[in-house]
């Protein structure tokens, strides 16, 4: 016997048990974007390796470790896209969307990154995210942060999850934060740890990142990003946080929140949770008005936010099991021979196209009454329909409720259809 073939480690099916809960959270968040008027963007999964290392920064863990790059036949170096808002200013700027218009957008999908699979980290993953462009200022902000607010509560996640703000200020704001926080550093080198050490040199803002308990301790005496703000940045931040305390939104400064990707500024948010282990982020993002330009447009304002849909299914199961897809109305025939399925099948297609919200299902293989009903009974059908021969003889059906201990009914086709819209 041949060797099973298995997936690729990190990279998971999603099984016919899981969907229903998948489909669940996408159509709240679907119907939720709706409400706020944005629309959908689809773009490649595979684009030009350089889009990634000019957007996310060559010195970030994503582009040093994690992207999966190949060389394809023509000889170009592609890579599987690692995040979605690369390839989203990428598309709008191809397609012309950012020229003089303002866009609010929001896309799904897999992404792919080459990390140590864990629990709410994969190598494949789902992600969603939101990328409005044209747009300055903290009105939008808040908006962003009512919109995943608004997610969370219908998914009843709202006391699972916490918001953490900072702001990173402009470019030469975190230039010369960061000569500040380097010098502090290089006198404690000592104390840092093997990763804090290594992005010293390349990337030092993301050691505040650390998740090294005696670094995180070190950083407590570092300076603080806040002061080296202008007055124009620390204005920006104070009118969100204001915003945020005007509509009863929960929120801590974290003056560690830097985000992974060096396009960052201004703006960083995270929501965080204490129920995931490591995996603590559940959804985060910020403003990024440099990226626009470094990828060859105008200057444009955008900010955006993104989250890992695996990450919430998990708080989902762990706090709301409940939200799942009421089942549809279903309709199980069982036949007792060909001439019955023949008729079976045709009454089937009719009944579709009569009533589209109707799931109708049909036993094709064959088996005694009492197989046909074990099944039609674990498939969840509210009714099953049966054709026997005398059913077949009178020109009549059969009717049989599976969920409660009603007698069964032998009906005209024309009365079953009224009796059966009238249950609903």
């Amino acid at each position: 016997m041949a060797s099973l073939i298995q997936a690729i480690r990190g990279m998971n099916d999603v099984l016919p048990s899981e969907t229903p809960l998948w489909r669940s959270i996408e159509r709240i968040l679907l119907e939720t974007l709706t409400q706020y008027g944005y629309e959908e963007i689809r773009f490649p999964l595979v684009e030009s390796t350089q889009l990634f290392k000019r957007t996310i920064g060559e010195a970030t863990d994503i582009v040093e470790k994690e992207m999966y790059t190949f060389t394809d036949l023509n000889g170009d170096s592609l890579t599987l896209r690692p995040e979605g808002t690369a390839g989203c200013v990428r598309a709008c700027l191809e397609h012309g969307l950012l020229y003089n218009q303002q866009q609010k957008i929001w896309y799904m999908g897999p992404m792919y990154r080459h990390e140590k699979p864990q629990k709410g980290r994969y190598r494949q993953f789902n992600q969603f995210g939101i990328e409005v462009y044209g747009i300055a200022g903290a009105a939008i902000e808040l908006e962003l942060v009512s919109l995943f607010r608004r997610v969370l509560q219908r998914l009843g996640l709202a006391d699972s999850v916490h918001l953490q703000l900072n702001t990173l200020g402009n470019l030469s704001e975190r230039k010369a934060y960061r000569e500040k926080l380097v010098s502090f550093l290089q006198a404690h080198r000592d104390a840092l740890d093997p990763d804090s050490l290594k992005r010293l040199d390349r990337n030092p803002l993301r050691i505040l990142d650390t998740k090294n308990e005696a670094t995180q301790t070190l950083l407590k005496q570092a300076p603080r990003m806040i002061d080296s703000l202008g007055d124009e940045s620390k204005t920006l931040f104070e009118d969100l946080c204001k915003g945020l305390d005007h509509l009863n939104i929960n929120y801590t400064i974290n003056p560690n929140l830097v985000r992974g990707l060096d396009y960052y500024g201004h703006t960083v948010f995270e929501w965080v949770t204490d129920q995931l282990g490591s995996q603590a982020t559940v959804c985060g993002g910020g403003r990024y008005n440099i990226l626009v330009e470094q990828l060859g447009g105008n200057p444009t304002p955008a900010v955006g936010l993104a989250m890992g849909l695996e990450r919430l299914l998990l708080l989902v199961q762990l706090n709301n099991q409940s939200l799942l897809e009421s089942p549809p109305f279903t309709l199980y025939f069982i036949a007792s021979n060909e001439a019955a399925l023949l008729r079976a099948l045709a009454l089937t297609e009719k009944w579709r196209d009569l009533n589209p919200h109707w799931r109708i299902l049909m036993n094709t293989s064959g088996g005694s009454f009492k197989s046909q009903f074990k099944k039609a009974d674990k498939s969840g059908a509210n009714y099953a329909i049966i054709i026997g021969d005398d059913e077949l003889l009178n020109n009549t059906l059969s009717l049989k409720n599976l969920r409660s201990h009603e007698d069964q009914q032998t009906l005209s086709e024309d009365d079953l259809l009224t009796y059966m819209k009238n249950r609903r």
